[in-house]
This record gives C-alpha cells, sequence and structure tokens, in this order.
C-alpha cells in the first residue's frame, strides 16, 4: 500500500469530532435497545440454565476494548468459552490474519475446543453480543458502527487504520453486511473508515436490515465449515486438535449473494 492511498483516509483533528452521538444516531439506537431488551432478558434467563449444565460459571463475559478515539471501556457478552480458556489463541489467530491479509475467518468454524457445547451456533447468530445493549444504553457503542477491537489488535494498528475509531462501535456495520469472514483485515479496515466518514441514517438502517439475512448466511456458512473442519481432521502434518495451524484458516469458496456486495 502506498502513501498516496492512505492520504484520502486522513483522520480530523480532534477538537473536530463530537464528544456525543448526533441525535438521529440516539435514536436509532434507543429504539433498538428497546426492542431488543425483552430478547435479552429471556435469553439471559436460557443462558444461565445452559451454562449452569454444560459449563459452570458467570453467564456474561466482560473485557476490555477500545472505542471511540481509542477510550478503553468494558464490553458485554454472553459467555461462550470454558472457564479459563487460553485466550493466546485468539491472538495467534488475530496475527495470522494481520500479518497474511486472508478472509477473516473466525475460529469457530475449525470446531474450537474452547467453545461449550452449542455455542458455535449463539456465536454465529450474533445473539451472544446481544448483551452488547448495555453499552449502547451507556453511551459506549452505538447499534451501527464498526466492531469494538481488543487492546492488542489496537496495538497493531497503523496510524490510517485508526481512522475506524472517529465514531462509536457498534453491534452491526458495513463490514459485516458486505462480506465479513469472506473479506481480509484491510478490507474491514478500509469499510469501516469508509462508514466513519459517510454515515447517516439512511446508511444506518440499510445495514440494520441487511444484519438478519446477514447473519442467516453466516449460520449456514459455520455449519459447513464446521462439517469440513470434522471431515478433515486431523490435517496431514497437523498435531490433532491444532486450531492455530494456519492450515485451519482456510474458508470455504463463497457464493454468489447480495451480502458479499460493498453497500
Amino acid at each position: 500500500m502506498n502513501a498516496a492511498s492512505n492520504r484520502s483516509f486522513s483522520r480530523p483533528t480532534a477538537d473536530r469530532l463530537p464528544d456525543q452521538l448526533p441525535g438521529w444516531k440516539r435514536a436509532i439506537d434507543v429504539g433498538c435497545c428497546l426492542i431488543a431488551l425483552p430478547v435479552l432478558v429471556l435469553l439471559a434467563a436460557l443462558m444461565a440454565v445452559v451454562t449452569r449444565i454444560a459449563s459452570p460459571g458467570p453467564v456474561f463475559f466482560r473485557q476490555e476494548r477500545v472505542g471511540y478515539r481509542g477510550r478503553r471501556f468494558m464490553c458485554y457478552k454472553f459467555r461462550t468459552m470454558k472457564c479459563g480458556a487460553d485466550a493466546s489463541v485468539h491472538q495467534t489467530h488475530l496475527d495470522y490474519l494481520i500479518r497474511s491479509n486472508a478472509p477473516m475467518v473466525k475460529m469457530d468454524a475449525q470446531h474450537d475446543s474452547r467453545l461449550i457445547p452449542g455455542a458455535w451456533l449463539l456465536r454465529a447468530s450474533g445473539l451472544d453480543e446481544l448483551p452488547q445493549v448495555i453499552n449502547v444504553l451507556r453511551g459506549e457503542m452505538s447499534v451501527v458502527g464498526p466492531r469494538p477491537c481488543l487492546t492488542y489488535e489496537y496495538e497493531k494498528y497503523l496510524p490510517w487504520q485508526k481512522a475506524r475509531f472517529d465514531t462509536f462501535p457498534g453491534l452491526t456495520g458495513l463490514w459485516q453486511v458486505s462480506g465479513k469472514n469472506w473479506l481480509t483485515f484491510e478490507q474491514m479496515i478500509r469499510l469501516d473508515v469508509q462508514y466513519a466518514r459517510n454515515r447517516d441514517w439512511r446508511l444506518d438502517l440499510k445495514i440494520i436490515f441487511l444484519t438478519v439475512p446477514t447473519l442467516l448466511w453466516q449460520i449456514r456458512d459455520v455449519r459447513k465449515g464446521r462439517k469440513a473442519a470434522a471431515a478433515s481432521a486431523p490435517l496431514a502434518g497437523s498435531p490433532a486438535g491444532d486450531t492455530t495451524s494456519e492450515a485451519m484458516f482456510v474458508p470455504l469458496k463463497p457464493k454468489n449473494r447480495a451480502s458479499q456486495k460493498i453497500i
């Protein structure tokens, strides 16, 4: 990537960035949260039963993330991994994706042994992130925006890539409905920056309406990936159960569909 191509992503100065969400965006957020709260309560009750049976421990999981203008905050999720799961596995996977610029296939599609039974479906459907309506109501996130990244991921960003933090992080976004796991790390960043520069209420509503069919396709893709991984494991030359092998990060060939097009 040359310097000329990055000049188009020059960031506005800090004093030109508002400290709060625009009124129209906050209205969309509050409306969506009011709709989602009953589902959150029911799902929390269900998760309490499932985790007690499958993996004793807390129902919710908190993790420090990086949001608007590099601010740190605690992000909420339903716990989908076993207590004490090795976080370095994900960091190794992320390092590979950034270094290789390969499609950002989630480890869920490769039978990640850290997941509790049935958690892959919760993650593929995005329901594990529903507790983040708490973050939205607290003004730390928005419904639509770039995903809040992990602190060690933030440290790897180039200056032009940090322009994605010029808007509030979200539950869904332009990257998610434009291909997501079929796109590379750099493509994700460019879509996030594009959204940060061009957000408006019409784009937010379009992304929200495209999110449900996109999640349905994602569930299908993860299911196929898990079947393919089960059929080919253990891989030749790789130790059984080695989910950090780069050979495991090869996606299925995508089929043409609307959700893969950049909107």
